[in-house]
């Protein structure tokens, strides 16, 4: 009798006490989770292993010295020294990072419940902006992947609670940069359209897969624009003076105006849409020309490649790279550090209306 009263008075309390922590514990983490998931889709800005599947396309990124400031410390197939802008905007709302599509669509038992990223490396709103790599899954394709996805959790979830977890999930786009390239370094395409007939086209076609999202659950839509493009350690190794090409940053500002107005429309088109827009190419401005406020000391060469400014030879294991990752913008030719990517992400998730329109993604979320 002892003994049992010695149980209800000590050890029930502890009971109470510990299952009522780890309720809360349990309240905290769902709490912590602000969607039920992230959808990705674009380039390599956002690639975090798709193009490793990919048998034919040599724009990939599993090798030396990418990933090297991972939490792995190996290379997982992103374009940069560790994580990417997809990782941090996961990061942001609770959930761990939307897994590649294509290493999970062969198994049988794959989760695709809490967002999944169809970004490809080299691809574009337009097919065929990877010729010179080989192969890229365009916006289209990701799409039409994205609607395998929707059938399959329908199928597990049934339509209703199927709806309204799309409704409340996040769809980060980010592409476009691929899509400039190629008009520029394309005399065909130059001959076809003028530059402004291209970033009309571009946008009317976006626009049109945004449609074809939001007709299978997309509510939520995050676009970033296209960055200061020309400013990249490719575009500045090109010229003597190392200077930013200006032809290509005008006409990333005139393509990301039209976004701003397409979205603006499809919003007033489509029931119950909202979105966010973030403005790449502004931030990215305000890095190049005080970099020293955002903790950078080199704005012009790439961490990791070879030759001048780095940006000759890409970020291969043959190549050198800096010892301070976190005071360089580019980890190579293209893309950007892990640094700026972390930068890039806290703005858009809470800044101000000078880079997100009309809302940010905190805001977004609780729409």
């Amino acid at each position: 009798m002892e003994a049992r009263l010695f149980l209800v008075k000590h050890y029930m309390p502890f009971s109470f006490l510990f299952f009522l922590s780890l309720f809360s514990l349990r309240l905290e983490l769902s709490e912590a989770q602000m969607v039920p998931a992230v959808f990705v889709f674009g380039d390599s800005l956002v690639d975090v292993g798709n193009n490793n599947h990919l048998a034919v396309s040599v724009a990939k990124a599993n090798f030396p010295h990418n990933g090297i400031d991972f939490p792995t410390k190996k290379p997982t197939g992103r374009f940069c020294n560790g994580k990417n802008a997809a990782d941090f905007i996961a990061e942001k709302v609770g959930l761990p990072s939307s897994p590649p599509y294509l290493s999970l669509w062969k198994k049988n038992n794959a989760s695709y419940v809490n967002g999944v990223s169809f970004a490809s490396g080299g691809a574009g709103i337009f097919n065929g902006t990877d010729q010179f790599f080989g192969q890229a899954i365009p916006l289209t394709k990701q799409v039409e992947n994205y609607m395998a996805v929707h059938k399959i959790l329908v199928q597990q979830m049934g339509s209703s609670a199927a709806e309204n977890h799309f409704s409340k999930s996040i769809f980060a786009i980010i592409i476009g940069s691929n899509d400039l390239f190629d008009y520029f370094g394309s005399s065909n395409l130059r001959k076809k359209n003028s530059p402004q007939q291209f970033v009309e086209l571009m946008t009317n076609t976006l626009k049109g897969q945004l449609k074809r999202l939001y007709a299978f659950g997309a509510r939520k839509f995050f676009l970033a624009g296209i960055g200061a493009i020309g400013c990249i350690p490719a575009e500045r190794a090109k010229n003597k003076t190392q200077e930013c090409n200006e032809e290509r940053n005008f006409w990333s500002v005139k393509y990301n105006e039209l976004l701003k107005a397409m979205l603006n429309s499809l919003k007033s088109e489509l029931q119950g849409v909202n979105y966010s827009y973030f403005d790449t190419y502004s931030i990215m401005q305000n890095l190049i020309q005080k970099p020293s406020a955002y903790g950078f000391n080199e704005i012009k060469a790439a961490c990791c490649g070879l030759g001048d400014l780095k940006a000759k030879v890409p970020c291969v294991p043959i190549s050198t790279y800096c010892s301070n990752r976190n005071d360089h913008v580019f980890w190579d030719l293209y893309h950007p550090t892990e640094a700026t990517a972390r930068i890039f992400a806290d703005t858009l998730f809470d800044g101000t209306s000078q880079y997100s329109v009309p809302m940010n993604v905190r805001q977004l979320v609780s729409v």
